[in-house]
């Protein structure tokens, strides 16, 4: 993984939980399950492909449909169970 891409992670973490208004912590238990993981991610820990592709999907499911994903990131398309 890029920095570029846990800067991503980051900045989605940032606009979900200001539009929900919802703690960092609690955003990172519901997408990671896992308080602290935005977190090490701050503090310039890693984490691996796999759990970053699940995030960003957790995000693009769960995404507020009245806030704009930003544009400098590409989605991926919500999951088929979501999209039911």
């Amino acid at each position: 993984m890029t920095h570029a891409s846990y800067q991503h992670l980051l900045d989605l973490s940032d606009a979900f939980a200001q539009h929900t208004n919802m703690s960092h912590w609690r955003v990172s238990f519901l997408a990671r399950g896992d308080g602290q993981f935005f977190k090490r991610l701050r503090e310039g820990k890693g984490c691996t492909v796999k759990t970053a592709t699940a995030v960003l999907q957790w995000f693009s499911d769960n995404w507020p449909e009245d806030l704009t994903w930003p544009s400098d990131i590409p989605r991926p398309p919500k999951s088929k169970k979501e999209a039911a």
